[in-house]
């Protein structure tokens, strides 16, 4: 297997070095943060929602047990059934399973990061089923080969000529750049596979207790034709997606459009209670639901870093990271970027292997104070890289710590390692010292200063 952190290094230079691609990305995030704030605006307290958003979460995740067995018990009154998965292998072989015994040939999917978090598409398709995403942006990606680059936004780094040009050559369509016209062709080529479907699967935004309830939120109605066309309904969810109430979730829906989109309500927001009743029209004749733990209890037993369980996935994180849009969604290597991803994945993908993505941040704080939930993001990496030095430091982070806290406590030995960096900086600029080229490729390396802080101090306080 490659190592992540290698990959991640080729792939965040190629990327950052493309202005191009950073350009563009800047400018298609320009117009949500006018749309955000617009939104925002129309608050008569944003900080005030913000706390009752953070709230609404706290009290599901603390109490995750309990608000979990009330919501299981409902759902499955309302018609459902209830598949507990403890990894990624087993929500794999539970939908696998459900396929099998349906006799299954096509499906048609929605957009659900819980299912790129366990490579459910991999796996269906080795089994031999034909996999469609529905939503346009996942259907592009889709088609590229590649994974969703932002987890609300998938295809975003992709311009409209690459876009025609994909249709033209999986689809046979004319070139086109219209937007409009790009979308009618997808969509026309999607409405038959919803009714050839034996299985639409979705995700969940929210898991509602207090009904039995799956909320999904949506810009293009495709969940709700994945949900109610084929005749069964898969949703797989991740065990903290569980709010107490409605009125929860009448809190969080607009703050998710908001934070997410710079929308005040996303166009289709909808619940699902159950399979299709006898009067009903439309809906499945099975709904199953499988909640998967992947290592969130792992993270649930941890008081500091819990509250990354609160996380909606609006992707406000991302849109305000300097990271985020300097190095791209490709190149985190996961299915989670960005800030919110850079704390998650060490703790569901393990610490020694995924920490340097803890590593992959400004500390600007830019994410913690987007997030719509309150939480601590730029602390949560700092938690990250601790708990990765402590668990398996290397030779360098041993040698490192030891000598910057022996120096640390002794201020004339500080004092004096200042004199001679400054003495030695106009030499230092000329050595070729490991990694100096590349760094120097971007940055400038400022002249030192004629007095230390500690100089200027005493000379202004003589």
């Amino acid at each position: 297997m490659s190592d992540p952190r290698s990959i991640f290094l080729k792939d965040a230079t190629v990327t950052s070095a493309d202005g191009t691609q950073r350009a563009f990305i800047r400018k298609a995030l320009g117009g949500y943060y006018v749309n955000r704030d617009l939104q925002k605006a129309r608050y008569r307290d944003w900080e005030r929602a913000r706390d009752a958003a953070a709230l609404a979460k706290w009290n599901a995740v603390n109490d995750l047990a309990v608000v979990l067995e009330q919501f299981t018990a409902n759902f499955e009154r309302n018609g459902g059934v209830v598949h507990w998965a403890r990894d990624a292998a087993e929500a794999r072989a539970i939908i696998l399973g459900i396929a099998e015994k349906a006799k299954a040939k096509a499906i048609v999917k929605s957009k659900c990061m819980t299912s790129e978090e366990i490579h459910l598409n991999d796996a269906l398709e080795k089994a031999g089923y034909g996999v469609v995403e529905s939503d346009l942006g996942e259907f592009i990606q889709q088609l590229r080969g590649e994974a969703p680059y932002h987890f609300v936004f998938p295809c975003m780094h992709v311009k409209r000529e690459a876009i025609s040009e994909l249709f033209t050559r999986h689809l046979g369509t004319p070139p086109t750049d219209s937007p409009e016209e790009l979308t009618m062709i997808a969509r026309r080529h999607l409405r038959q596979l919803y009714v050839d479907a034996d299985i639409g699967i979705t995700g969940a935004n929210f898991l509602v207790a207090e009904t039995g309830q799956i909320s999904i939120t949506e810009n293009e109605g495709n969940a709700r034709l994945t949900a109610a066309l084929p005749r069964i309904h898969i949703a797989l969810s991740g065990i903290e997606k569980v709010v107490a109430s409605l009125d929860d979730l009448s809190v969080l829906l607009p703050m998710l459009a908001t934070a997410g989109a710079g929308q005040p309500m996303t166009c289709y927001n909808t619940l699902y209670s159950g399979p299709r009743r006898e009067d009903e029209p439309d809906g499945p004749e099975e709904f199953h639901l499988v909640l998967l733990d992947n290592a969130r209890t792992r993270l649930l037993a941890d008081p500091e870093q819990r509250d990354a369980l609160h996380c909606i996935r609006c992707g406000a994180c991302l849109n305000v990271c300097p990271i985020f849009k300097n190095i791209g969604g490709l190149a985190y290597g996961t299915t989670y970027q960005g800030p919110i991803g850079s704390v998650i994945t060490p703790h569901l993908r393990g610490l020694k292997q995924w920490n340097h993505l803890s590593g992959a941040s400004s500390l600007c704080g830019a994410c913690t104070d987007a997030c719509p939930v309150r939480i601590d993001l730029h602390h949560h990496l700092l938690h990250n890289r601790r708990n990765a030095a402590k668990e398996s430091p290397t030779w360098f982070d041993r040698a490192f710590h030891h000598g910057f806290s022996f120096v640390i406590k002794r201020p004339w030995l500080f004092a004096a390692g200042g004199r001679i960096f400054r003495a030695t900086l106009p030499l230092l600029r000329k050595l070729p010292l490991p990694y100096m080229g590349a760094w120097m490729k971007t940055r400038d390396l400022p002249e030192a200063p004629a007095r230390s802080f500690r100089e200027q101090w005493r000379h202004d306080h003589a």
